[in-house]
């Protein structure tokens, strides 16, 4: 007996989110990608429908990744106002619809306490560590990434 294969996969949306979750003393929460690769990087992921809102999705991508309620007392998260367009890398195209071969990822920052805690998703991500900014920006994988995590100090007024 042969098991029905499930409903076809949607395709993953060109719109993403990027959230440098950071403690006031500008530590970075940095992720490391499972798969072999061992990316290091912020939260980041699509948006789930078209009309989700940006700012939902980074709350949802952050539930997700990290355990972290963005709405628990002491957390903080800021639109920066800030939009990354790049190419998908190719061996991710096939996630996209055909056709679709740039990103749009809209930035945010979440400040949290010192010492919260963090629960990887394990099928995404294998370890996490806390740097302070300059060091994450250097640890990061993603050009765009790394960029973030420099801009960190020009955002705190948003806070």
């Amino acid at each position: 007996m042969v098991a029905a294969a499930g409903p076809p996969r949607p395709y993953k949306l060109p719109e993403s989110v990027l959230v440098v979750i950071h403690t006031p003393a500008l530590e970075v929460l940095l992720i490391r990608r499972t798969g072999g690769e061992g990316h290091w990087q912020s939260v980041t992921g699509s948006k789930d429908a078209l009309d989700e809102p940006f700012a939902e999705a980074a709350r949802r991508e952050v539930a997700e990744e990290t355990g972290i309620d963005t709405q628990a007392p002491g957390c903080l998260l800021t639109d920066w106002a800030l939009e990354n367009v790049y190419d998908i890398w190719p061996q991710w195209l096939h996630r996209y619809a055909p056709g679709v071969v740039r990103n749009r990822e809209r930035v945010f920052g979440l400040r949290v306490p010192a010492a919260t805690p963090v629960v990887l998703s394990p099928r995404e991500h294998d370890a996490y560590e806390w740097l302070p900014w300059q060091q994450a920006a250097d640890r990061c994988f993603s050009a765009s990434n790394a960029e973030a995590c420099l801009l960190l100090p020009r955002f705190l007024h948003l806070g």
